[in-house]
């Protein structure tokens, strides 16, 4: 009987330093995998792809208050020739 109780002693002590030394080896082990396999499935894969979005972005907003620039300057060109072909106000008091 003394015998068995030694063995599950020994086994306890060894279950208690054992489990968290795998816990421990399990996450440094796993955390890369899972990362690597969290960056295949999402988002851009570098910061070279957000620079070069972000460069586009810029690029469009630029051109974005270029357009809106020329459109105001040909809205004004409108008015101004609707304004010279309407016929003067005291035209028609005479």
């Amino acid at each position: 009987m003394t015998d068995w109780a030694e063995i599950l002693g020994i086994g306890m002590a060894a279950l208690i330093v054992l489990i968290p030394i795998t816990g421990f080896t399990l996450r440094f082990a796993i955390k890369p995998i899972s990362e690597a396999i969290a960056q295949m499935r999402g988002g851009p894969s570098g910061s070279g792809e957000v620079a070069a979005l972000r460069q586009q972005v810029e690029s469009l907003q630029h051109q974005m208050s270029g357009i809106e620039s020329s459109m105001h300057r040909l809205v004004e060109a409108q008015e101004f020739q609707a304004e010279l072909l309407r016929p003067p106000a005291n035209a028609d008091q005479s």
